[in-house]
Formats: structure tokens, C-alpha cells, sequence
């Protein structure tokens, strides 16, 4: 493990004697939390009022007083995974950045930067990186996950040896290539046991590295995991707020990244701003949809993990998926769209992955599968985006008004006026053989 500065060999920015002679248990606050929680057999279930949660509330002020007693690893060198971790090395916890590439952690500690993807922004001092990733969790409190979701269960796998009681977050945002595995899915295959949580929201990382003031939701059935996150990571310029809605929050986070592509797209078009609210809110009413078909609360997809994060992503240059689209939009192909962006985007195999499923489980998603037609069928998008503009009808909200209900009354509605206008035809055809007569009456009156 290396570090800028000898000090940070210690845990935290404190090297007090007192701190130094805390108790084991102080160190291990978060530990001892989740272990009375466990023994209350409390475990995933939604906390209820116990002695647990006295335990909890009695302790959260300290932990917000003093976070340095919270011992963070983050793995993956990314942007947003780089911008995590030095949000909580600034607030003073002990925190640990683990990169895969040994050359890489080394060029890291001599600049305190991150050359590929947060060139010009100085990091924390307090901030520790590693390669060494079986040092690198040891002994935590919280393992932050933020490397790419085709890496996401190889990494969890990895640490499996090592984890003896931290909680597990994950960072990233999408599902696995065909299992449609959310990575919460992930952590409960290859982690049974662990408590864990999922973050997201409207969260581009250089705004954060630049101070502007962002928000994210930690979401975690675990009351104590949620607790500990928004210590660790809350601060003058990033709010954390928390969810008990795990599903809601990943879908979320997962579904954004279509729209984002699709936003993108339209924008290669110079479409106006009437277009752009249109995507903006069908595509939410797309991701409720497809939530609660997944056992989400659809209110979910109304707070910062839904709109928040659709409207960031779709709406910024900054976003990965955007960009594709972008690209999508003036004519290249998917592969050397990726190959030109030099990053992972989610969104791309998020479309195919949602639009496997939704065609199996008979979930409405027009525009997912419009691009699906585009990226994977090599179809035309303006003829694709025109098909669309020619689709039936819906109720405008989700949820607010059955839409299933609506949908049928308008069915009902379309196939009786068809059945008419059949019958009527049927009735003229067979007049117009047994009746020449009346044939030419009826032309008549047309």
C-alpha cells in the first residue's frame, strides 16, 4: 500500500494519543453495529424500532463527529470511483483507493492525480492507493465498488477470501451481459451473507471534484449501512440521502443510461426543446414501468436515483452514454462509437439487455426498443424515431392513472369502430352483389 505522505500509514487525520488508544471497538463502530443487528436477526429485513436502532441512533452521533473511526476502501480507479474516494479521504476518513495497474498507482502517489480520468484535479493528501487488493480490504468497515459492470462479479469473487464482516456498496450503474443481473443481484450470489447497499444518482464526477453542489441516495435495507455511507460521504457541497427502496434506486440508475443515448441521439438532430421534454418524460414513465414490473416502488423513480439522474445524464456532454448517442446520431457505427469514447458505457448493453426482457415479460418500452432496432438491427433511426411518433395511444402518468385500464378502454374503442366500419363494408359488398340498384344509390350518397 502507498501513500503520499507517511502520516496517512495512519488511520485517519488524527494522530492524537487519545485517538491512537481508542478502544478496538471504536475502531470497529460500524462492525459492532451490523453484528448486534445480525444477532437480532435482524439481517436484510426492514429495521424495525428494537434496541438495535437505540444502538444505532445512540452512536450515529459520534460517527458524524468523528468519521475517521470509518475504515473505506474503494476499488476502481474511474472517475466517479476517484471522486468517491476523495470525497472521504477530505471528510477524514481512512480511506484507500485501490487501482489494478501497479505503474498506475504509482504515477497517482507521485502527482496526487488522476491523469486518464480526472486530469487537473489535485486529490486528497489524506488519500491512499493501492494494487494490492487483498490488503486493500482487509479490515474495512465499507467496501465501495466502482468498476465496470462486465468486471463487477470477477472483482466480487477477488474479495470473497478477504471479507470478514464489511459491508459491501456498490457504485456502478447497470446489468450484467446476459443474466440481466442488477449488481445488487451479484453481491447477494456471490456474497450471501454481506449487508450491502447501492448508490446512485446525478453524480458526474467532475462536478463534484469541481465543489458544485451534487446529492446522491444510498439505499440499503441495512439502517446502520445507510447511516455510515451518508457519515462517510456527506459534506457542505454533496448530500447523501437514503432509501430503503434498493431495486428502485439501481433500476434507476441502470434504465438512465437507454435515454441517455437515445437524448444524445435526438441531439445529433438539433431537435427542439418540445422533442427533448417528450423523451424526457416518456422515458420515465418507461422506467416506472419496467420498475414496478420488478418489484420497485414506482415513487422511487420521482427522486434524485429516477428524474435526478435521467435529466443529468441526458441533458450533460459529460455523460458516457450521451456522447454514444451523440456519435449513434451523425452516422457511426456502435463499435466505433465505443472505440472513439474510450470508456465504458452502460447504457449499450443496458438496451439490449432490457429489451430481451421486456419483449419476453410483455413490458411496453418503445423507446428501448426503437434503439435496439437502430443499434443492434441496423435499422434508420429517423424512420425508427418516425414509427414512434406513429405508435398508439397511453395515459400520460404512470400510475396515477391505471394505465392499463386506459389502454383497454382505448383498445375496446379502436376494435369496435374497426368491427364497425368491417361489418358496414361487408354489408355495402354484399349489397352492392344482390342489389345493382341499390350499388348505385349507395355511391350516391358517398
Amino acid at each position: 500500500m502507498a501513500s503520499p505522505k507517511d502520516s496517512n500509514k495512519d488511520i485517519g487525520n488524527d494522530d492524537s494519543e487519545k485517538d491512537r488508544n481508542a478502544p478496538e471497538k471504536q475502531n470497529s463502530l460500524l462492525v459492532g453495529i451490523i453484528e448486534r443487528a445480525t444477532k437480532a436477526g435482524i439481517g436484510r429485513k426492514k429495521l424495525n424500532p428494537s434496541a438495535v436502532e437505540s444502538a444505532v441512533a445512540k452512536n450515529m452521533a459520534e460517527i458524524h463527529s468523528n468519521p475517521t473511526k470509518l475504515r473505506l476502501a474503494f476499488l476502481g480507479g474511474g472517475s466517479f470511483g476517484t471522486a468517491m474516494a476523495n470525497l472521504a479521504a477530505r471528510n477524514g476518513c481512512d480511506t484507500t483507493l485501490w487501482v489494478r495497474n501497479k505503474r498506475t498507482v504509482k504515477a497517482m502517489v507521485k502527482t496526487q492525480t488522476n491523469k486518464k480520468y480526472l486530469p487537473g484535479f489535485k486529490l486528497d493528501d489524506r488519500l491512499k492507493y493501492s494494487h494490492d487488493l487483498a490488503a486493500t480490504v482487509k479490515d474495512k468497515d465499507i467496501v465501495f465498488i466502482a468498476v465496470p459492470g462486465l468486471a463487477f462479479r470477477e472483482t466480487l469473487k477477488s474479495i470473497a477470501p478477504f471479507i470478514s464482516g464489511q459491508s459491501i456498496v456498490s457504485l456502478t450503474k447497470g446489468m450484467e451481459k446476459d443474466t440481466f443481473a442488477l449488481m445488487s443481484d451479484i453481491i447477494k450470489d456471490e456474497l450471501p451473507e454481506v449487508n450491502f447497499g447501492v448508490m446512485s444518482g446525478p453524480n458526474l464526477a467532475i462536478e463534484i471534484m469541481k465543489n458544485m453542489p451534487s446529492a446522491t441516495v444510498i439505499a440499503s435495507e441495512s439502517e446502520p449501512l445507510r447511516h455510515a455511507v451518508q457519515a462517510a460521504l456527506h459534506s457542505a457541497f454533496f448530500r447523501v440521502f437514503a432509501s430503503d427502496d434498493v431495486k428502485g434506486v439501481e433500476l434507476g440508475g441502470a434504465l438512465k443510461n437507454i435515454y441517455a443515448i437515445a437524448m444524445g441521439m435526438a441531439a445529433a438532430y438539433d431537435v427542439g426543446e418540445n422533442t427533448k421534454a417528450m423523451i424526457l418524460t416518456r422515458a420515465l414513465a418507461e422506467m416506472s414501468r419496467f420498475g414496478v414490473e420488478a418489484g420497485a416502488n414506482p415513487l422511487t423513480f420521482l427522486g434524485l436515483s429516477g428524474v435526478g439522474d435521467l435529466y443529468a445524464t441526458c441533458s450533460s456532454e459529460l455523460s458516457r452514454n450521451y456522447r454514444i448517442g451523440t456519435m449513434l446520431g451523425r452516422g457511426m457505427n456502435i463499435d466505433a462509437a465505443v472505440k472513439k469514447l474510450g470508456q465504458t458505457a452502460e447504457g449499450v448493453n443496458t438496451i439490449q439487455q432490457v429489451h430481451e426482457k421486456a419483449t419476453k415479460d410483455g413490458i411496453y418500452m418503445p423507446i428501448t426498443h426503437a434503439l435496439y432496432a437502430v443499434i443492434y438491427e441496423d435499422k434508420a433511426a429517423l424512420g425508427v424515431a418516425l414509427h414512434l411518433m406513429e405508435a398508439g395511444f397511453r395515459s400520460d402518468v404512470e400510475f396515477v392513472m391505471a394505465h392499463d385500464h386506459s389502454n383497454a378502454a382505448l383498445t375496446a374503442q379502436m376494435r369496435t369502430s374497426n368491427h364497425s366500419t368491417e361489418d358496414q363494408n361487408t354489408e355495402e359488398q354484399s349489397v352492392e352483389e344482390t342489389s345493382p340498384k341499390d350499388n348505385d344509390s349507395n355511391a350516391d350518397q358517398k
